[in-house]
């Protein structure tokens, strides 16, 4: 099942992506008698998709009447990989981590689906580039689970762009957080697509298209520690919650410049793309 978070005639809802567009979850509510929460992160939380089902009969709304929005707001944990593939260390000239080079993003560094990377000024960084993921979303409480359970904590999978301040980074691998946490930096979505969808999850090709040419593609296959390894790792230092998000990383990122598109594109998952501005220093207190 694909999901996403929409706006349509000025209102928010989450609703059930088809061949033939988007089925609200109010209409499905309305026709089907359920009492699905009109919110995708609530539907993670309380395993509500079984409930979305027998809709084919359904009206739709099109989706090019839709304006896709973040699956949710503020998702409990944002974990980045950072070189999890040999073409990304190779490119930065870095050394692959022997475990896997996680990292935590704040919140208030996301933009919309389709939105803008607002670059910071040049005495902040002036060597940004931006990187199309894997996205796995956790769909449950857990820890320390075993290898074998993993798949049966995940809720399914969405395409990620991650944002890197090089520059900042190039001065020390210890600035890594305030490298990665600029303000536009971020962003996931707009399609959640449930983990069911999904038969081989290492066949996934990841894409990164700048200024429609592609930048780099490589398959999850590659991944120094793939999906089902990065949740388990993780499972291991902290609880993991419902609507945690883990970015697996990039083969290579997209220098970008002000006046840039950048997107990211996985086949069966969905794409992810944005404009590029550069922004100003405007003090706000």
């Amino acid at each position: 099942m694909k999901l996403i978070r929409f706006r349509h005639s000025k209102e928010v809802h989450t609703g059930v992506l088809n061949d033939r567009g988007v089925v609200a979850v109010a209409e499905i509510n309305a026709r089907l008698g359920t009492q699905v929460p009109d919110d995708l992160l609530a539907i993670i939380q309380q395993n509500a998709v079984p409930q979305l089902t027998g809709i084919d009969d359904l009206a739709t709304i099109p989706y090019n009447e839709v304006i896709p929005l973040l699956p949710y707001d503020t998702p409990p944990k944002i974990w980045c990989i950072g070189l999890n593939y040999r073409s990304h260390a190779d490119d930065i000239q870095a050394v692959q981590p022997e475990e896997p080079g996680s990292f935590m993003k704040p919140a208030s560094c996301m933009f919309a689906p389709e939105g803008e990377i607002v670059l910071p000024p040049a005495d902040v960084s002036d060597d940004v580039d931006a990187e199309g993921e894997l996205g796995v979303i956790v769909g449950r409480t857990c820890r320390f689970v075993p290898a074998e359970h993993v798949k049966d904590v995940i809720f399914g999978y969405t395409t990620t762009l991650d944002l890197t301040a090089l520059d900042v980074l190039r001065k020390n691998p210890r600035y890594l957080t305030r490298a990665k946490s600029i303000d536009t930096f971020f962003s996931f979505g707009p399609v959640v697509v449930t983990a069911d969808e999904i038969r081989d999850v290492d066949s996934l090709e990841v894409i990164t298209e700048h200024n429609e040419a592609i930048c780099s593609r490589d398959f999850v296959r590659n991944m120094r520690a793939r999906p089902f390894e990065l949740v388990r790792y993780h499972s291991d230092f902290m609880t993991l919650h419902s609507g945690d998000l883990i970015s697996t990383g990039c083969p290579k990122g997209a220098r970008i410049r002000a006046g840039d598109r950048v997107r990211a594109r996985i086949d069966g998952i969905g794409t992810l793309g944005a404009r590029v501005r550069q922004g100003m220093r405007e003090p706000k207190f």
